[in-house]
């Protein structure tokens, strides 16, 4: 997985063909194979794989002398693309500080795809596996204050349950724990 962080980066990637391309270059292939199979000009595909090819998203496995030329035989640099969610609203929510505010929630998730992604970059060049862990729970609020009065229950749980487990000198990790209206299952841009 890689982490789009800079914009320039993120254009490039995300031109219809260029996608369609990256998609294809999952299994490694030639201009040729490509332009061949998503029915696109041979001059053109090659173009799209020098900007790929510079922007760091597809690299060379291996050249083979093919008619008299060199046919070079390109894969795509990562099996996933992840767009650092600051590239493409960046600053918008960093002045919102409430933690009932979705704006809050967008800014600290952001926040944490952007760090895990680095860091899960890095443990894999480094040959590791960087641990982590996720918790997930469904609660069904009857009241809208109820919402509040269990953000503080949880918040000092939380606090009591760190502090058990805190040790001077030890590993930090960050822990976020985040709420959200669950989507509706046929609308998933509805909350229930």
């Amino acid at each position: 997985m890689v982490l789009m962080d800079e914009p320039e980066r993120v254009r490039t990637a995300l031109s219809p063909p260029r996608r369609q391309i990256l998609e294809r270059l999952r299994e490694p292939g030639s201009a040729a194979q490509v332009a061949a199979e998503l029915g696109l000009p041979r001059q053109r595909v090659g173009y799209h794989f020098r900007v790929l090819e510079q922007a760091g998203l597809i690299e060379l496995v291996e050249e083979r002398p093919r008619r008299g030329c060199v046919e070079r035989i390109m894969r795509a640099s990562a099996n996933a693309l992840l767009v650092d969610p600051g590239v493409l609203v960046r600053d918008a929510f960093t002045a919102i500080a409430d933690r009932h505010a979705a704006e809050h929630l967008v800014d600290v998730a952001a926040g944490t795809v952007r760090d895990v992604a680095r860091m899960s970059a890095a443990a894999e060049r480094q040959g590791v596996r960087l641990l982590t862990f996720t918790l997930e729970a469904e609660v069904r609020f009857g009241e809208p204050g109820d919402v509040h009065e269990f953000t503080d229950q949880l918040a000092a749980a939380i606090a009591q349950v760190a502090a058990r487990f805190d040790r001077p000198g030890g590993r930090p990790y960050r822990l976020v724990a985040g709420g959200h209206p669950a989507p509706h299952p046929s609308r998933p841009e509805e909350p229930r």
